[in-house]
């Protein structure tokens, strides 16, 4: 419950309200894809945010943070050489092991792509384990996408599917336009031996649930991490509480069988 003090080695500028921060671990960490640490900045607080890096180099670890809010834009303003505390890591993981064998479809909406981003790393490094492999991104502008030097990288990778498109365009955009549900037939992929990993707003997630459960994928195939305004991150607090589950002790990454029933629930 104690944070520990790392250092920040590297940092970057993604988009106009987003940075990563390459942080230095003491110690050896054992990581995987999907999980999260609490961060706080001195004085103002702590927040859960996803692991965005190689989940294989355990003592670099690297979150990607969105300024939104009084802690986030404390830690986005953290220069290299400055200080994070950091708790954790924290929940569970992407089923990197249950996909072994099948095709795999990722699906991101904005700040989403941050904690899909190791499962790619951990796919790539591991390409014979998989059959086909598709990404489809989404995001409100150009200037809005994460990790563009990733992207184009993804692009030129051989049996990787990508399809990024956005809401609005500008003049320089040459891409696709239009919700992120518009590329998910354009992925080539078997729906009954396709397990889906999918991350963003909630209504995106209800959204791309619908589309892919119209596409035959089965619910329990399809994997969705769940955000919630965590504190204690051990289950006790009772802020993230999603039904009867604990997004920070249960998830935050669920079979969508699981936790459909309170996701398409409306809150008054």
């Amino acid at each position: 419950m104690v944070p520990q003090f790392w250092p920040v080695k590297r940092r970057i500028r993604e988009t106009g309200d987003s940075i990563t921060l390459d942080l230095r671990a003491p110690e050896p960490l054992r990581l995987r894809p999907g999980q999260f640490n609490m961060l706080y900045a001195f004085g103002i607080g702590e927040i859960p945010v996803s692991l965005s890096g190689h989940t294989g180099e355990t003592d670099r670890v690297v979150h990607t943070i969105r300024s939104v809010g009084a802690v986030s834009a404390a830690l986005a303003s953290i220069k290299r050489g400055g200080t994070v505390g950091v708790r954790g890591p924290f929940g569970n993981a992407w089923p990197m092991e249950e996909a072994v064998g099948r095709d795999i479809l990722l699906v991101a909406g904005g700040i989403g792509l941050a904690p899909l981003r190791p499962v790619l790393y951990r796919i790539l490094e591991n390409r014979q384990q998989y059959g086909e492999v598709g990404l489809v991104y989404g995001a409100r502008e150009p200037d809005d996408l994460l990790f563009q030097r990733d992207i184009d990288r993804w692009r030129r990778t051989e049996g990787l599917q990508v399809r990024v498109t956005v809401d609005h365009a500008d003049q320089e955009w040459t891409g696709e336009v239009g919700v992120v549900t518009k590329g998910i037939p354009k992925i080539q992929f078997d729906p009954v031996n396709t397990v889906a990993m999918v991350c963003g707003p909630e209504i995106m997630l209800r959204v791309v649930a619908d589309e892919l459960r119209s596409l035959e994928l089965r619910s329990e195939h399809i994997y969705v991490s769940l955000e919630r305004n965590m504190k204690c991150a051990v289950g006790m607090c009772g802020h993230c509480q999603f039904g009867p589950e604990f997004i920070c002790k249960d998830g935050p990454v669920f079979p969508l069988d699981r936790v459909l029933d309170n996701l398409l629930r409306r809150e008054i």
